[in-house]
């Protein structure tokens, strides 16, 4: 594959993993994904970093484009908020691939060893 194909699909698994979390998080709970409770809460920190980390490029562009909406935020900082939706679900992405290879070898470890 050629870096630019490992770029792109590291962006589509993280992006895939994060709307798929964010949309089980809206199923379970009935309320839109944003970063409020019962998403992230100073009570829970642990649960709230686990949901900041999978589903938060879904819930930074839905409080971005809400606040848009309501005339919070220029188009400027709707656009910069963008880039970092893309850069977030492209590091999610490398995150889950270097995990899933590394299990992999470990898994592939185990069974030649045993």
């Amino acid at each position: 594959m050629s870096p630019v194909e490992l770029v792109l699909f590291a962006f589509a698994v993280g992006l895939t993993a994060c709307g798929l979390a964010g949309s089980a998080m809206e199923l379970i709970s009935g309320r839109r994904l944003a970063f409020v409770e019962p998403y992230v809460s100073p009570a829970h920190v642990l649960r709230s970093l686990a949901a900041t980390a999978c589903a938060g490029p879904f819930m930074l562009a839905n409080d971005a484009l809400a606040a848009r909406r309501q005339g919070r935020i220029s188009i400027l900082m709707l656009m910069f908020c963008g880039c970092t939706v893309i850069a977030w679900a492209l590091a999610l992405g490398v995150a889950l691939i270097t995990i899933a290879s590394w299990a992999n070898s470990l898994l592939v470890s185990i069974e030649f060893s045993a």
